[in-house]
């Protein structure tokens, strides 16, 4: 196992695990808003059924992720638990992009209630951004030039439309891996604000 796997190994379990230990201790404490608690569980799911199960496993005209990765990764996230470890980090990613507009709105349900876009525009740029460095840095052997993923319902154009966006030193960055948080973006914001309104909205 080489320092890179280890680090990816340590990245992806403390993604997955420390936002559920996060919401865990907050809900303990009566510090959780029940509205929070169901996007992450949206968040999950959509993360879950809309790419994560089908890069995992390679269900539509792609390769399974063992076949795409070194063996001791494997050995560390086994082939069936990696969509939820990954997905549980992707729904972590979701959760701080909640933490990121409600910093930028001094914790006003504003931009929770109502469309905005200033606040979609943040959640966009936050989660393109990191999943941009994470296929440039923890993920790029999986998901280098080469390795084909699977059709997702949150990659329509699957393995069979897949232009490089970037090529940097050796690195390369795909449009296939971008699609799916490009198009959660939206669909993430309007699940909030149903969320937020069904609990916060007076009846």
């Amino acid at each position: 196992m080489t320092a890179h796997h280890l680090t990816t190994i340590v990245v992806v379990y403390t993604a997955a695990l420390l936002p559920l230990a996060l919401l865990g201790m907050l809900r303990r404490r009566g510090r959780l808003e029940p509205w929070v608690l169901t996007v992450y569980g949206a968040s999950l799911f959509f993360c879950a059924t809309g790419w994560e199960i089908w890069l995992s496993y390679g269900l539509i005209d792609g390769e399974p992720v063992d076949a795409r990765r070194a063996a001791a990764l494997s050995a560390a996230i086994p082939h069936h638990l990696n969509w939820l470890v990954d997905s549980l980090a992707d729904a972590g990613i979701c959760l701080f992009g909640l933490l990121l507009v409600g910093c930028a709105y001094r914790f006003r349900l504003t931009p929770f209630l109502d469309w905005k876009w200033g606040a979609f525009i943040l959640l966009f740029v936050w989660f393109v951004g990191q999943n941009a460095l994470v296929e440039l840095t923890l993920y790029q052997e999986q998901l280098a030039a080469g390795k084909r993923l699977s059709w997702a319902p949150l990659i329509p154009t699957g393995p069979w439309w897949n232009p490089i966006l970037l090529n940097f030193d050796g690195r390369t960055l795909h449009f296939q891996t971008q699609l799916p948080w490009v198009l959660m973006t939206p669909l993430f914001y309007a699940t909030t604000i149903a969320c937020c309104r069904r609990w916060k909205e007076p009846r």
